[in-house]
């Protein structure tokens, strides 16, 4: 099946290679990084990725084991040096892995050092469904799209590499189908998955047994009830503006109202101000005792009040609410049944003598940390042989690992020394992570495509996928639609598939016959005439097409023109600059027929634009704007052999 999705790119196609999460996508990415690098002159390979531990990943456990030893790879991220240089770096290496925010900074960086032109040969994009709105990968591509309209010199070869493209929220196949096109639009490709081999692919990567583990409504909830009361009490302390509505309490909206009510008290008034951050607080500690223990919702207010100095009179009278919480919160009778299900969820496929290995994602960093201590201290989890460790987001706080200390624990779980990752959701996408026969998403309110990333974790043989939520709850909802919702991107998919063959083949038509209009004629039939006095000054035969993107004459004979002010250009380019303008001689005519390009510092050729031109053919004059138009066949330009031509001398 990888080497069906990778055909048309060993043709040189744009295509996204849309697989599940295990299907090996991005080892079919560097079989095609090592052909390219193997079949085209001045091959220049960047792998782009959303997030710095993949350039690391990628590097180390992909691209270098198979091409390390033929050609030189390098790694850049923003805790690079070389990022400094990037322009340099990309000149002297074959295949540079980095971050997409780099490359862009390169593109658009004017420094000779730092800047690079989109002169590389194939651009792989990992997880190339981000490619919209004012994602960077989409301004990665407006700059191919601004190239592309420019017609200036060779585009690089698009790969794309997706486990799902999305719907992009579309509820109907054809916005679905709409949405998918608008990905392949951005990345200016076709998408491509396994037709023919899907059996291979299915037994390669099995879809794990989904279960919806549902926790039954609590029969009572004191310590949530007295948060409420709390929460009401203080409502009546701070008075609140006649203007202020608070939504339900134990809510993100309610947290996000007391935010804006933060913020716009802050300066003027101290009582409301101090009052919404007490708020917010009770506002976490109802939604922690939602999901998690309710002694975990007390700790989170503890942590508040300690980190909490000085205190005035308004902080000293909200303590005293506080002080009344632990009790409640000690009593087991009350405990949240969310643990004990979960509990049992675990204990289902874990045990003393039995291998397992799983992931469980929640929501927040703190509430792995609390999953953590919950099952350190759990007898009957402890018993089983649970060994697990947090995975989290790289980053600079306080409850951030960093990168080295995710690759640690990715590797302390590949080698059995963990067998359970309490993670957010940085372990959904891209991170390699060793396959599991459990993955529990615990209260999670995530899109299809993070859903679909978390189910392909489960890749072992009889493997489970759990939802474990509140009977009635939004998480149980959430999962549902995106059941649809991936049941639409597949019914989406082969639609798209046969719309892009139906284009593939009209474009083939269309091309056939605009290469039979281009073979009307012989070059040599063909003259060349100034477009305003209608001077013959050139034949089809003295055209080469210099780079896919310019029309030069390499005539020597060719004199007509006389030469005027020097061209200024906004940018410089790696292969010419420009000269001076040229335009008729032929008396007062002065018709300006394009510029000089000076072509690798060595020698002068006239590039003319067609629309100032007009052609006389064997039967007809006739006149085009574009060059792909007129109805000869134009040769590239052929570097030694130009040298040979003109100075053979050097040659001898």
């Amino acid at each position: 099946y990888q080497e069906e999705v990778v055909e048309r790119a060993l043709k040189r196609e744009n295509i996204i290679i849309w697989l599940p999460t295990g299907g090996g996508k991005t080892r079919a990415a560097v079989y095609v990084a090592k052909r390219h690098l193997e079949t085209t002159e001045n091959a220049k390979v960047v792998v782009l990725v959303n997030k710095v531990h993949l350039v690391d990943q990628h590097y180390n456990k992909e691209f270098e084991p198979h091409l390390g030893s033929i050609y030189k790879l390098i790694k850049v991220s923003g805790v690079s040096e070389e990022k400094d240089f990037f322009g340099k770096v990309v000149k002297s290496n074959d295949l540079i892995i980095c971050t997409a925010q780099i490359l862009y900074n390169a593109l658009i960086n004017k420094e000779e050092a730092k800047h690079v032109e989109l002169s590389i040969t194939l651009l792989i994009i990992d997880e190339c469904h981000h490619t919209h709105k004012e994602a960077v990968y989409n301004k990665v591509m407006r700059c191919y799209v601004e190239k592309k309209l420019k017609g200036e010199g060779r585009l690089p070869q698009i790969l794309g590499l997706t486990a799902s493209p999305g719907t992009g929220g579309a509820k109907i196949l054809g916005d679905a189908v709409e949405h998918v096109l608008e990905i392949c639009a951005n990345l200016d490709s076709a998408i491509v998955s396994t037709k023919n081999y899907e059996p291979e692919l299915k037994k390669k990567v099995p879809r794990p047994t989904k279960t919806f583990d549902i926790v039954e409504k609590r029969h009572a909830d004191p310590l949530g009830d007295q948060l409420k009361w709390m929460m009401k009490q203080i409502h009546e302390f701070m008075n609140l503006p006649h203007d202020v509505r608070l939504r339900e309490c134990g809510t993100q909206e309610y947290e996000a109202d007391v935010v804006i009510l933060e913020q716009r008290v802050r300066e003027n008034n101290r009582l409301v101000a101090q009052c919404a951050l007490h708020l917010r607080q009770y506002n976490d500690a109802l939604l922690i005792n939602d999901t998690l223990r309710m002694m975990d919702a007390y700790r989170s207010l503890e942590d508040f009040y300690a980190e909490k100095t000085p205190m005035d009179e308004i902080d000293v009278s909200l303590l005293g609410l506080f002080k009344e919480l632990r009790k409640l919160a000690a009593d087991a009778r009350f405990e949240n049944p969310n643990m004990a299900k979960l509990e049992s969820v675990l204990l289902q496929q874990f045990g003393p003598n039995v291998k397992s290995r799983g992931i469980l994602f929640s929501k927040t960093r703190k509430s792995t940390h609390c999953l953590y201590d919950w099952i350190l201290k759990s007898r009957a989890l402890q018993r089983a042989g649970i060994k697990a460790a947090i995975l989290t987001g790289a980053g600079n706080g306080i409850t951030y690992m960093t990168q080295n200390e995710q690759a640690d624990t990715i590797r302390r779980f590949r080698q059995g020394d963990l067998n359970l990752l309490i993670s957010t959701s940085v372990a959904e996408e891209g991170l390699d992570i060793p396959e599991c026969n459990l993955v529990v998403r615990y209260e999670l309110l995530t899109n299809e495509i993070a859903q679909q990333q978390a189910s392909g974790r489960a890749r072992a043989v009889d493997s489970q996928y759990s939802v474990v939520a509140r009977e009635g709850g939004k998480a149980v909802q959430r999962e549902h639609i995106n059941d649809d919702l991936e049941e639409l991107i597949a019914e989406a998919i082969p639609v798209i598939l046969e719309l892009q063959t139906q284009a593939a083949i009209t474009n083939k038509i269309l091309e056939s016959k605009k290469m039979e209009k281009r073979g009307r004629y012989a070059a040599s039939s063909i003259r060349l005439l100034c477009r305003n006095c209608f001077q013959p000054v050139a034949s089809g035969s003295d055209i080469r097409l210099l780079e896919n993107a310019h029309y030069v004459n390499i005539n020597p004979d060719f004199n007509h023109f006389k030469v005027g002010g020097k061209v200024m250009l906004p940018r410089t380019f790696e292969d010419w600059e420009p000269g001076c303008r040229i335009s008729c001689s032929n008396r007062n005519c002065n018709k300006e027929w394009g510029f000089e390009m000076k072509y690798k510092k060595a020698f002068y050729l006239p590039n003319m634009a067609i629309s100032n031109f007009a052609l006389e053919t064997p039967h007809e004059r006739l006149t085009v704007k574009k060059w792909k138009d007129v109805p000869f066949a134009v040769e590239d330009f052929n570097f030694e052999q130009y040298c040979l031509d003109h100075y053979p001398d050097l040659f001898d």
